[in-house]
């Protein structure tokens, strides 16, 4: 494998001033950390939300850096039982910050656990059974939870009402998409030209996670077509992204089965979820998490109390009259 390839972390900007995008939680955060360290505090509980590849565990990793703290990082799948977690939050030191990726997915035993951690740093267990059981009652550190979630409406009201600072993460724009996708360019030591690097972002989708990897297929492309090539120019990102199936939306080759079941097989809809994940053999969670909010977004599709609804747009996208 190449250098830098192995380990994407290495293009994840390690402070405020370095990250792209997002502009008005990085001035929220700024204030907020400002004044913790001011206090000599733990910053208060963060929850992000928001599509997948938009920067959440990036800001959190920020966070614990500009804080100067610790940086425990783990997903909720992997918490299976109370023990794990206790564990977890009684060997976290004072200012440590505890990132928990994809909260929603919490088992509710687990996320009780959580709930004295957060407002008074302490955690109770309970030792024996029945009529012979004990509470014991820990302290713990001062700290700060950090979750990140897709799914913001499946976190439930206790613990939502717990974080202190939320922000909801947006897709971005095409210049700040190029502003990232020249960043890595720098930081890979492959250049690319600036059109080139407009047309990445463009197709993107607006996610900083896609800008980056149709970046490196890019410089597969190019490198492939001329070893020789020392930049990226825009010709061979336009055919490169052309073979990879990615629009000039940014669709790929799952968002063109999707619509054109939703047109095809369901006349357009109302349609189902279940009955177009079924159609296109696709799981009916990714379909919802990954794929739909950026077709919402870009109005190809509605969301109806009967279904989904396919717009004139992605008839005229896909090149179909509509009866």
């Amino acid at each position: 494998m190449e250098k830098n390839e192995t380990l994407d972390i290495s293009i994840r900007p390690r402070t405020l001033q370095e990250y792209i995008g997002q502009d008005r939680i990085k001035e929220m955060l700024r204030i907020f950390i400002y004044a913790a360290r001011q206090r000599k505090e733990s910053l208060d509980h963060v929850l992000f939300f928001g599509p997948p590849g938009l920067g959440k565990t990036t800001l959190a990793g920020i966070i614990a850096r500009e804080m100067g703290a610790n940086f425990h990082s783990l997903t909720a799948p992997s918490i299976e039982r109370i023990g794990d977690m206790v564990a977890i939050l009684t060997n976290l030191e004072a200012g440590d910050v505890l990132f928990i990726d994809e909260i929603h997915r919490l088992p509710r035993v687990i996320e009780e656990v959580l709930y004295g951690a957060m407002e008074d740093f302490t955690v109770n267990i309970i030792v024996g059974k029945d009529a012979t059981s004990n509470t014991i009652r820990l302290d713990l550190p001062p700290f700060t939870l950090i979750g990140a979630t897709t799914r913001f409406g499946d976190v439930s009201a206790p613990l939502r009402d717990r974080f202190g600072i939320v922000h909801q993460l947006h897709y971005y724009g095409v210049e700040e998409l190029a502003r990232i996708v020249k960043r890595s360019a720098k930081i890979y030591d492959f250049p690319i030209e600036e059109d080139a690097a407009r047309e990445i972002a463009k197709r993107a989708r607006g996610t900083p996670r896609i800008a980056n990897r149709l970046y490196r297929r890019v410089r597969d492309f190019a490198q492939f077509d001329d070893e020789n090539c020392d930049c990226i120019r825009l010709e061979i990102t336009s055919s490169s992204l052309s073979k990879l199936d990615i629009d000039e939306y940014g669709l790929n080759q799952t968002d063109h089965r999707y619509l054109r079941a939703l047109v095809e097989m369901f006349g357009g809809g109302p349609a189902g979820l279940n009955a177009l994940a079924a159609a296109i053999s696709e799981d009916m969670t990714t379909l919802e998490d990954v794929y739909e909010p950026y077709l919402l977004q870009e109005g190809f599709i509605l969301r109806t109390p009967r279904g989904r609804m396919a717009t004139e747009k992605t008839y005229r996208h896909l090149g179909i009259e509509r009866k």
